[in-house]
């Protein structure tokens, strides 16, 4: 039986930036990064874009980097539904409760097990670039669901610094077309040619 997926979710420039320069509070998007989400203006809708984001907001639980949960406000401890979300972190201050069904993680993998037994035969939401690289790295991201926006913003955050992984195959798995985004969804080949996962 194959494992619940842990999916990662990110809207992303065609040259590779999912903030615009500066991303911090207050300008969590970076300069210019709010371009990156004018696809959500069609997230009720009935088309394309309406069904990825009713696919995000349908899984089981969200596993988070710290950065991203913090940039987001902590989501005031509710992302989606009350599911559970689960945030890497470097270390863990004993008097920082995170607020609602949020719980911080420093192992990875123990995240990842822990955010799929809660997700059940749900998908898993991943948000955060750090997080999708820790995932990666520890052999637990299983999917990209990239939301190509087609703007070149010239300089940001990108979505995959060099890590020295080496190759990672990807499998195409689907392809949507969305108003002001293209879906594109990738499976992670673990033991294809070519990758070092």
């Amino acid at each position: 039986m194959a494992r619940t997926p842990l999916r990662l979710y990110m809207s992303m420039s065609v040259d590779g930036y999912i903030a615009g320069p500066d991303d911090r509070p207050g300008q969590e998007l970076g300069r210019g990064g709010g371009r990156l989400f004018d696809w959500l203006d069609d997230r009720m809708s009935e088309g394309v874009n309406g069904q990825v984001y009713a696919e995000a907001s349908s899984t089981g639980a969200v596993v988070s980097g710290r950065r991203t949960f913090e940039l987001a406000g902590r989501w005031q401890g509710d992302h989606h539904d009350g599911v559970p979300i689960h945030v890497l972190t470097h270390s863990i201050d004993p008097a920082d409760e995170p607020p609602g069904s949020a719980k911080f993680y420093t192992d990875v993998t123990a995240c990842a097990v822990e955010a799929r037994e809660a997700a059940g035969d749900r998908a898993v939401l991943v948000h955060g670039a750090g997080a999708a690289r820790a995932l990666l790295a520890a052999g637990q991201l299983d999917e990209l669901e990239l939301h190509l926006v087609p703007v070149l913003l010239g300089s940001g955050r990108r979505l995959f610094e060099p890590a020295g992984l080496g190759p990672v195959e990807l499998e195409p798995v689907r392809r949507l077309e969305g108003r002001n985004a293209t879906h594109l969804r990738y499976r992670i080949v673990r033991d294809g040619p070519g990758s070092s996962r």
